[in-house]
């Protein structure tokens, strides 16, 4: 009996250490509870994850399941576009994990970028950021670098102060200097101020990372807007994003439709009824496209073969040099 308790008080220092060297949660290793779902959770442990702020939750009940609980709040994670148009769809699912945390740690949010990405994706603007995601002027602060070195600078030195509530650094495809070493360093720095760091790379290929998490954002159709009488004509709702996970030690890669509540900052998973898109009538003419016109018959395939002529037998002289190669 006593030598059985001391091997499950082994084997729990070994999980939490390796959890620890992984940048996880130690009830990710432990036995489920119920594998129904798929994760590797204990029953209760996204709970606790939640209540001890080890996770930074983002609301939609079935994605922060699938991440144990949430975003690992003390930890670098990677948001991905496959496009560059996506950038903006990028930055506004990074903003509004900042509002989250942001409303958690009641602390300045610093977005790091390069002056090629703010000219290319555009500059952020103050009232919109204020009305979408409740983060106010006083509360954000713009870091524009003339060379990548200096963004990655500027984000290691800011992400360990403990002074932030979270720490976005913009980037654009794949330089050679955000290796697996700058990431580390950026992974490590979140580790030691408890706050996270998401990376945003636009039109970016998925390459060795220290980050545990990696998401893929695209725009997503908005469903229309809802009142009690049903659809309003002409407006368009929640903005929406389409995620996919494709690096997470807790589960396989998986997608999810999630809108953006600007009210309750707050993610909330796209019901099937509002799955549909919105797509304005054509302004020249009448949308669908009108019925064909009036049908022509053609003649069989046997009737048009005897009215041809046979052809000619070829001559020598009709013989003509073809170009080698």
């Amino acid at each position: 009996m006593v030598a059985s308790a001391v091997a499950q008080d082994t084997i729990a220092v070994l999980r939490r250490q390796i959890a620890a060297i992984e940048g996880r949660l130690a009830e990710r290793l432990e036995e489920p509870a119920a594998a129904a779902d798929g994760l590797v959770v204990r029953a209760g442990g996204i709970a606790r994850a939640q209540e001890e702020g080890f996770v930074l939750s983002t609301g939609a009940e079935a994605l922060d399941r699938t991440l144990g609980g949430g975003l690992p709040k003390a930890a670098l994670t990677e948001i991905h576009t496959n496009e560059t148009r996506d950038a903006g769809a990028a930055a506004g699912f990074a903003l509004a994990l900042a509002a989250r945390a942001l409303k958690a740690a009641q602390a300045p949010v610093l977005w790091v970028g390069t002056g090629e990405i703010f000219r290319e994706a555009g500059s952020p603007y103050a009232p919109g950021l204020a009305q979408q995601f409740g983060i106010a002027p006083e509360n954000l602060l713009i870091a524009e670098t003339p060379k990548l070195l200096d963004a990655l600078w500027v984000a290691e030195e800011a992400a360990p102060l403990g002074v932030l509530s979270a720490v976005l650094i913009e980037l654009r495809g794949n330089p050679g200097k955000l290796d697996l070493t700058a990431t580390r360093r950026l992974h490590r720095r979140a580790q030691m101020a408890g706050r996270p760091v998401f990376l945003i790379r636009e039109a970016a290929a998925a390459e060795p990372t220290a980050a545990p998490l990696r998401l893929v954002v695209a725009a997503a159709p908005a469903a229309p807007r809802m009142s009690l009488a049903g659809a309003l004509a002409d407006c368009i709702g929640r903005p929406a994003f389409g995620l996919r996970i494709t690096k997470n030690r807790s589960a396989p890669e998986i997608q999810f439709l999630l809108e953006w509540n600007a009210h309750d900052l707050t993610f909330e998973e796209r019901r099937p009824q509002d799955s549909r898109s919105v797509v304005p009538l054509s302004q020249r003419g009448a949308y669908p496209a009108p019925a064909a016109g009036t049908v022509v018959a053609f003649g069989s395939a046997a009737a048009r073969t005897a009215d041809l002529q046979p052809a000619r037998k070829e001559q020598p002289g009709d013989r003509r040099r073809r170009r080698a190669g």
